[in-house]
């Protein structure tokens, strides 16, 4: 079913333009400062968590190490679709070659997939934090974080590779079709195919349960326990402590899930293009820029040592 190569395809579009957010220049220069300043506010801030983690040696831990791992994804998953964006935005539309739409759905749909799996990754990791703590470094061992974050990454591979290949097996009429849409998502992609894609829709809907409903719910069943414990924590300080280790990943849960799912799990036939787009810009640009915020603003260890790297660097500068 997936032997067909999309660029073989004669019969469709050799190419793709995207559709413009506005045809006045000025709100388009405005559009570009405002997307370029985000995208380089996302850059710096999940870099600056990478590098913290991986030079401080008190942030050697499974947490951060998750962290770590969430944020390079981040900087991956914004970079598969903001440049190509700003591009559009300056000057004439850029079209976007069959082969290349179909690279971009493919790492877009695989690196938020994968950022999916990574929170309720974490949320696991918090359950066994708080209600295991005696036990947490026998279970959250090096060798276990590695492979769940290598299981997290190739599980998103495979079903993203299967959904580009499926949906771009398709054929799509005229020689240059327009998506509404600012990147290649599987939703305003679909929109443009001329033939029946009832079986492509339910295949999206699949996957969307597999990414988005099964970690989710894993993710409340999770903190379920998490809240139970806390509850019982005698004291208040320790069920503040508790409840700020925490805070922070479901605040950026309830973020990803709630607009991943607006697009992907609600009926083709109830969804506005308009919405879809908007909705993608929350999850291309808000939450790739929340969670270094939340996370360093929230969290003590990450604070301090962003501090006292910046410290020493210009001490060594003054020196």
């Amino acid at each position: 079913m997936f032997a067909r190569s999309p660029v073989l395809n004669q019969s469709g579009p050799t190419e793709f333009v995207f559709r413009a957010f506005t045809t006045v220049p000025e709100l388009q220069a405005l559009l570009f400062l405002l997307f370029l300043l985000l995208y380089l506010m996302i850059l710096c801030g999940n870099a600056a968590i990478v590098w913290a983690v991986r030079t401080h040696s008190s942030l050697h831990t499974p947490m951060y190490f998750f962290l770590c791992n969430l944020s390079f994804v981040e900087i991956c998953y914004t970079s598969v679709v903001v440049p190509l964006m700003l591009a559009n935005l300056w000057g004439a539309r850029k079209p976007i070659p069959l082969a290349g739409c179909g690279a971009q759905m493919f790492f877009f749909v695989a690196l938020g997939s994968a950022d999916c799996f990574l929170l309720a990754i974490m949320a696991y990791d918090r359950y066994v934090a708080i209600c295991h703590p005696l036990r947490y470094t026998l279970i959250m061992t090096q060798k276990l974080c590695v492979r769940m974050v290598l299981c997290a990454l190739g599980l998103a591979l495979l079903l993203s590779l299967q959904l580009a290949c499926l949906i771009f097996t398709l054929p799509f009429c005229g020689h240059r079709r327009e998506i509404n849409h600012f990147l290649c998502d599987v939703p305003p992609v679909l929109r443009l195919a001329c033939a029946d894609i009832r079986v492509h829709q339910a295949v999206l809907y699949v996957v969307g349960i597999l990414v988005l409903t099964v970690p989710f719910l894993l993710i409340c069943v999770s903190y379920v326990f998490i809240a139970s414990a806390i509850l019982r924590i005698r004291s208040a300080e320790g069920r503040r402590r508790a409840f700020s280790t925490c805070s922070s990943h479901l605040t950026v849960v309830l973020l990803q899930y709630g607009f991943c799912a607006l697009v992907y799990l609600r009926p083709q036939s109830g969804s506005s293009v308009d919405e879809d787009r908007q909705f993608a810009l929350v999850y291309t640009f808000i939450t790739p820029l929340l969670n270094p915020l939340i996370y360093t603003l929230r969290n003590k260890d990450v604070k301090g040592a962003l501090k006292k790297a910046i410290s020493s660097k210009g001490t060594g500068e003054a020196l």
